[in-house]
């Protein structure tokens, strides 16, 4: 998997330089170096922003009519990243999205001002696009546990072992709170085996890692997966498998996810990262403290995991009397 991003991120890079001014190229090679050694970003988010900042040139580009030099970023108007903003909203880039694309170029801009290249200067007076703060939609608990019970795959059709893989993906997801990433990014070795442990250890954004409890029928549906998994699951291989032997994508967790919803009657918003959702607030409606369940996410600002103190009222009563084990007292 790593190795993967890492030939995904040198190909963005490649691309990059290739379609730059040679004064900007020796610019932005400079930057991506920076990226990679001084703030140690993951290879993910280096292809992120090296795709970002190949798209707000190209479409520079278009407005100019040829490469943008450095002279030309050092003129820049507010009203050219207007248009960028502009373009990218009519390919229907979402505000979030647009954000990070952003971000990309303005830390660009931050190292030609640091190296004494130029000033970007309209980057940072133009306004990015509003991002709407959503509040998480999570299941109710008994949703939740059917979703990942391996005995409400009865009477489907597929593989066993298939079935057993998916139970254990979902168990994951809802009982640890982890990204689907991050799930899929997981190896043999870093899952411990039934009475050898009850701790993982989560490579999550950034290349930054978290040690996450793991509950004991966690692991026993993982274990459960591994023993009728068709192949051999090395030590420093990818956990979780797809049909053919290779890595699992997330696409088959989505859609395993989508049968399991119209089987049991959920809504469409029943998505693998609602589990992660349902996970925090759950965790919050038994009475967990927030800081706690940052550092269980992995959010890097507690103001990223406070959206859960705004779910209503009602939904936090419904965790409670499902989960509380004196809520139906008689």
């Amino acid at each position: 998997m790593a190795s993967t991003d890492a030939q995904k991120a040198a190909r963005a890079e490649r691309a990059l330089l290739a379609g730059a001014a040679p004064d900007v190229a020796e610019a932005l090679t400079g930057w991506l170096g920076r990226l990679g050694h001084e703030r140690r970003l993951s290879p993910k988010t280096r292809e992120a922003y090296a795709r970002d900042v190949a798209a707000f040139l190209g479409l520079l580009a278009r407005q100019i009519g040829h490469a943008p030099t450095l002279g030309d970023l050092d003129v820049l108007e507010p009203r050219h990243v207007r248009a960028v903003i502009a373009a990218r909203r009519a390919e229907g880039i979402e505000a979030r999205t647009q954000m990070r694309f952003l971000a990309a170029a303005r830390s660009f801009a931050r190292h030609l001002e640091r190296e004494g290249l130029g000033k970007v200067g309209a980057l940072t007076a133009v306004r990015g696009p509003r991002v709407p703060r959503t509040l998480p939609r999570p299941l109710a608990p008994p949703d939740a546990r059917a979703l990942a019970d391996p005995a409400t795959r009865a009477g489907d059709a597929r593989e066993p072992w298939i079935l057993a893989r998916d139970a254990a993906v979902i168990a994951l997801l809802y009982g640890s709170g982890l990204r689907i990433s991050e799930a899929l990014g997981m190896m043999r070795r870093d899952m411990p085996e039934p009475g050898r442990g009850d701790q993982i250890v989560v490579h999550g954004k950034g290349g930054k890692t978290r040690m996450v409890p793991v509950l004991r029928p966690v692991i026993e549906a993982v274990d459960a997966y591994a023993r009728a998994c068709p192949y051999e699951l090395e030590p420093t291989a990818p956990l979780f498998r797809g049909a053919k032997g290779g890595p699992l994508s997330p696409r088959i967790v989505q859609l395993a996810v989508e049968r399991m919803r119209g089987a049991l009657g959920l809504p469409d918003s029943a998505t693998p990262h609602a589990l992660r959702h349902s996970f925090a607030t759950h965790l919050l409606g038994r009475g967990g403290d927030l800081r706690s369940i940052q550092e269980l996410l992995g959010h890097a600002s507690l103001s990223t995991t406070q959206i859960y103190a705004a779910v209503d009222t009602e939904t936090l009563m419904a965790a409670w009397k499902a989960a509380h084990p004196r809520a139906t007292a008689k």
